[in-house]
């Protein structure tokens, strides 16, 4: 899974790496987030292309309430054609870009005490990049709602001695065209959303500040030691 990423760059770098003129959210470095806060997207329709602000837990425009967000920050992308909860978002085409230059994963040492440890996961060039993502339209409590979610896969060589699955990312434009593009149907993207190559990323372990989610700033990403 997924529980928590970073998006460090600031609004001004963000407009240029994504080419994107209309921002609709704004954005200020994050290094530590979380679920069930809004987490700026990449959308793409007939007036071209956005960045929005959206809610990360995706509530099905089905739902009684908005509680099920909490489960479904994730959606394997093995299944998220059948699973209720994701397979109107994908078969309507609602596909987004979630905007990230890195990810966390926690890692179990069978041979130590202590809590898991933390790993930072991003682009061996420290470039940004996105998760291939779904979204939700939600209208109850007298507003619409936001939301979204980010497909995984199996775990690449690289982060399989963290966990065993990872984000499904897309590591530029050439690749993120595709996915954004609401023309394209969902089943001929089933084979995109597959591990990235571990040989384009880097991971290394940091400290336990990123653990509680209300921590943020640069000491959240700060090395401990080097894993790949």
């Amino acid at each position: 899974m997924c529980g928590r990423y970073g998006l460090t760059i600031d609004q001004e770098a963000l407009s240029i790496a994504y080419g994107v003129d209309v921002l609709l959210a704004e954005h200020q470095p994050r290094y530590n987030i979380a679920p069930s806060q809004d987490v700026p997207v990449l959308l793409q329709n007939e007036h071209g292309r956005r960045i929005e602000g959206f809610r990360w837990g995706l509530v099905p425009s089905s739902s009684k309430d908005t509680k099920i967000g909490y489960r479904t920050i994730n959606a394997r992308s093995e299944t998220v054609s059948v699973k209720p909860a994701y397979r109107g978002a994908w078969r309507q085409r609602r596909r987004c870009l979630i905007l990230a230059d890195g990810f966390f994963e926690w890692q179990e040492l069978p041979s130590e005490r202590g809590p898991k440890v933390p790993h930072w996961i991003r682009m061996a060039d420290g470039r940004p990049f996105g998760f291939a993502g779904l979204w939700e339209q939600w209208d109850g409590q007298g507003q619409a709602l936001f939301s979204c979610t980010i497909l995984t896969t199996a775990a690449n060589s690289l982060v399989a001695p963290i966990h065993d699955r990872m984000p499904v990312i897309f590591g530029d434009e050439s690749e993120w065209n595709i996915w954004v593009d609401p023309q394209v149907p969902s089943p001929a993207l089933t084979a995109a959303l597959a591990p990235y190559p571990p040989e384009e990323m880097h991971a290394c372990a940091v400290t336990t500040y990123v653990n509680r989610p209300a921590n943020e700033g640069p000491r959240c990403i700060e090395p401990t030691r080097t894993t790949g």
